[in-house]
């Protein structure tokens, strides 16, 4: 169907929402600010109500919730949390909708009911009718085929990137609206600390000339980014869901070349892009770097085709069985599913390929120091990735390998890189509960 990319003002875009809509407002960079002040403008005044809008990882505050504190006029759903999102999960008007990344398009295309409005932030119009998602492609070109209409926002400040599924023309929009000129929100580095560095020692250490590496979020990723781009490593590969600056510093140290991956060869690979300013430049039409759908990058089969994926990600809380929970506290959840499982999968599949799941042993909470390697997973944790999927665990005590371990076997290999202070209770506790029975030698 050829549409006609009409050009209209973001308060003429509001109006188009009627109480009941399905608005959908993209992913991370790419959800729409002008639109979403117009229609927080609407449910203040009263003039609409009983909105649902999808979204993943807001970078910013969401004027439309800003607009409806009590959550009585609009309903947030979200397939990953930031910080935004979790606090307005935790006042009750946020929702999170459980996904494997990798197969959100597939779930556009077959289980999700039709969006009535779909809202995107994109670079402007380029010669030829062409409008740039920026670094934030993931299951786009899915959602606008199957959004009854599409509205886009132009923004000054999003970087072009390259790759496939990267753009939408203006065959395929219905209405072009100004955006607000602000510059695209950041993500500040995490911090490293010494247990970061500790845990990254330990990972830094298996990664092997030509490995094709997947990178999470956070300061233990971070500080394995560090150490590499200061070791003698050569020829890695980039296959991963979200592009950082790490990445980017290891790049620019000469680590990065691609030249030894099976799939994209030469090309570092991503789906979504968070971080600063310097990221953002660097992504901006840079021929090294393509963005592909998230079900090219996140699929297992898709995953295992590179030899020596290397899989890093964190997580919050592991049980002696080598039960992974990533993604909530207790019921309160705080982030999500993403691609850890998938990636873990992965890197399993492929040709020499690594998964690492990186943990500090302790944190605080309420003042008081707790382990993270626990007995049994706290009441309502959802399970991230399963204790048949686990294969190398790391704390600042030491690596592991599950795979191939009894339950006993394991019990001991997590107690043995626990906190010191907490190992004689973990055991005393894998004893009661029979994770390591009397008579097991």
């Amino acid at each position: 169907m050829t549409r006609k990319a009409l050009r209209i003002t973001a308060e003429e875009a509001a109006a188009l929402v009627q109480p009941g809509m399905w608005l959908d407002y993209g992913v991370i960079l790419g959800q729409p600010d002008a639109f979403d002040t117009a229609l927080a403008a609407r449910i203040r005044a009263g003039d609409v109500s009983r909105v649902k809008i999808r979204s993943c990882i807001s970078a910013r505050a969401r004027a439309v919730l800003e607009a409806d504190p009590d959550g009585r006029h609009v309903m947030w759903h979200s397939t990953h949390f930031g910080g935004y999102d979790r606090r307005k999960s935790d006042q009750g008007i946020a929702h999170y909708l459980p996904v494997n990344l990798g197969e959100v398009p597939d779930y556009y295309r077959r289980f999700i009911d039709p969006v009535d409005i779909a809202v995107l932030k994109v670079a402007p119009m380029e010669d030829g009718g062409w409008f740039n998602f920026g670094p934030s492609t993931l299951w786009l070109q899915a959602l606008t085929e199957r959004a009854k209409v599409v509205v886009v926002e132009e923004c000054a400040a999003m970087p072009r990137v390259r790759g496939p599924g990267t753009a939408i023309h203006a065959s395929q929009v219905d209405f072009v609206i100004p955006g607000d000129g602000q510059p695209l929100p950041e993500l500040p580095k995490a911090p490293v600390s010494e247990v970061d560095r500790a845990v990254a020692r330990l990972i830094a250490a298996e990664i092997e000339d030509g490995a094709c590496l997947q990178i999470g979020i956070g300061g233990m990723p971070n500080a394995v980014c560090s150490l590499l781009a200061e070791s003698g490593i050569h020829d890695l590969g980039i296959h991963t869901e979200m592009l950082t600056d790490g990445i980017v510093d290891l790049y620019r140290a000469g680590k990065i070349t691609g030249a030894r991956k099976q799939m994209d060869v030469g090309k570092m690979v991503a789906t979504f892009a968070l971080g600063s300013q310097y990221l953002y430049d660097f992504l901006d039409d840079n021929p090294e770097v393509e963005f592909h759908p998230v079900d090219h990058t996140n699929l297992p089969h898709s995953i295992m085709r590179n030899d020596n994926v290397a899989s890093i990600n964190n997580t919050t809380q592991i049980d002696l069985q080598g039960q992974a929970a990533s993604e909530s506290d207790g019921f309160r959840h705080i982030s999500g599913t993403g691609g850890q499982l998938q990636f873990v999968r992965g890197a399993y599949a492929s040709k020499g390929g690594k998964s690492f799941i990186c943990l500090a042993s302790t944190y605080e909470k309420k003042g008081e120091r707790r382990s993270r390697i626990v007995p049994a997973l706290t009441r309502g944790n959802v399970v991230t990735t399963p204790r048949t999927d686990a294969m190398y665990v790391v704390t600042e005590y030491g690596m592991v390998c599950l795979k191939g371990r009894t339950v006993p076997e394991r019990a001991k290999l997590l107690i043995g890189i626990a906190h010191p202070d907490f190992r004689e209770e973990l055991e005393r506790e894998a004893h009661a509960a029979g994770l390591i029975p009397k008579a097991y030698w």
